[in-house]
């Protein structure tokens, strides 16, 4: 499960935010997760408390906001969010699009004490 050492990276490298920013604990984590990053949001939810087990991050509520595949076409500039892992331009079929959205793993902020 690469889910587990996504969490754990995550967790270290906000551990280390926080000891620089003066911090003792993390209480609130928000991340944006993109339809195609790869990553399971379900069982990001479930590595995530093992990650943060024993660190200043354990207990912290988990906050995930999931952001939807969004096309762009090469050929006709339609752009769209599609439920769909379809990579072709639903206004004119063409086949060469560019991914705007959907690829995020991003923290955007975090609640500390």
């Amino acid at each position: 499960m690469h889910e587990l050492s996504l969490a754990t990276a995550m967790v270290e490298q906000l551990e280390e935010i926080l000891t620089r920013e003066g911090g003792t604990r993390i209480v609130r984590i928000a991340l944006r997760l993109g339809a195609m990053s790869g990553v399971d949001r379900d069982a990001f939810e479930f590595a995530f408390p093992e990650a943060a087990g024993g660190t200043p991050a354990e207990g912290a509520v988990l906050v995930i906001e999931e952001v939807p595949l969004a096309l762009s076409c090469r050929r006709c500039g339609h752009c769209a969010t599609t439920e769909e892992p379809i990579m072709i331009c639903p206004a004119c079929g063409f086949m060469e699009v560019d991914v705007v959205q959907g690829r995020e793993f991003t923290v955007t902020s975090m609640e500390v004490l």
